[in-house]
């Protein structure tokens, strides 16, 4: 089993540059890739390909001054599609080159907008991936899935008791987005963004022509990719969603 752990330079969209660290391990056929935003979250991304899983994880720093705690943790988790990012055997075996440059994505994919109608329990949560544990640790209380991608697990055996139907605007007619929710200790629907600015989204292939003219393809090199994501969950209050009202 390969381990790799690369370290690249990305420029965000409002023009600083930070660091990100990806870490690829082929023996538990996982990715992770971590960055730290211009408004200074920590934001996760982890593929679980075993077990078709990926986990994403906002640490967001709290307004103190207004009653919030030094940070709030969120994890969201969704089905892992084929084709998405490149296997983690492919990237383990990427090497450092140019650690100085500041890359750019080549491709930028579709921003995702996200209806998570479901909380997942964290201490069953491992049964879905062992990855929840450590990742999810301090977001125990705010693990949020879909109901599209629940029923793909269940049809693989996956014990349906850790998920939780979140309340729904057809159960609470009243139910606004937090944004626009004046009272701070109402329920409301939240909304988070996050992307990830670079990742090794694609392998390429060249072609190449031995001496009888036999064409042959080989992999040499990866394609880089930019994706945005919205996630829209239910809070029990907007005290849990103040960042929803700056935008």
């Amino acid at each position: 089993a390969a381990r790799a752990e690369l370290r690249v330079r990305v420029r965000l969209p409002g023009g600083q540059v930070t660091e990100e660290s990806l870490q690829a391990d082929s023996g538990s056929d996982c990715i992770s890739l971590e960055l730290r935003t211009a408004d200074g979250a920590l934001v996760t991304l982890t593929a679980d390909f075993r077990q078709e899983v990926k986990i994403f994880r906002a640490l967001i720093l709290g307004e103190l001054e207004r009653g919030q705690s030094q940070f709030q943790a969120l994890c969201f988790v969704t089905r892992l599609h084929r084709n998405e990012i490149i296997p983690s055997e492919s990237m383990a075996k990427l090497r450092q080159k140019n650690p100085r440059t500041v890359r750019q994505a080549e491709e930028v994919r579709g921003l995702e907008h996200l209806s998570m109608d479901v909380a997942v329990n964290f201490s069953k949560g491992a049964q879905l991936s062992s990855h929840i544990h450590n990742v999810c640790a301090e977001a125990r209380e705010a693990i949020y899935t879909r109901e599209e991608d629940v029923k793909f697990w269940l049809e693989k055996g996956v014990d349906g008791s850790m998920f939780e139907v979140l309340p729904q605007t057809a159960d609470l007619p009243d139910l606004q987005r937090c944004k626009l929710c004046a009272d701070r200790w109402k329920p409301c629907i939240c909304s988070y963004s996050l992307s990830i600015e670079w990742y090794p989204c694609m392998l390429k292939y060249c072609k190449s022509r031995d001496a009888g003219g036999k064409v042959s393809s080989y992999k040499c090199g990866i394609r880089s990719c930019q994706k945005g994501y919205t996630f829209d969950y239910y809070v029990p209050q907007k005290q849990l969603c103040l960042w929803d009202e700056e935008t």
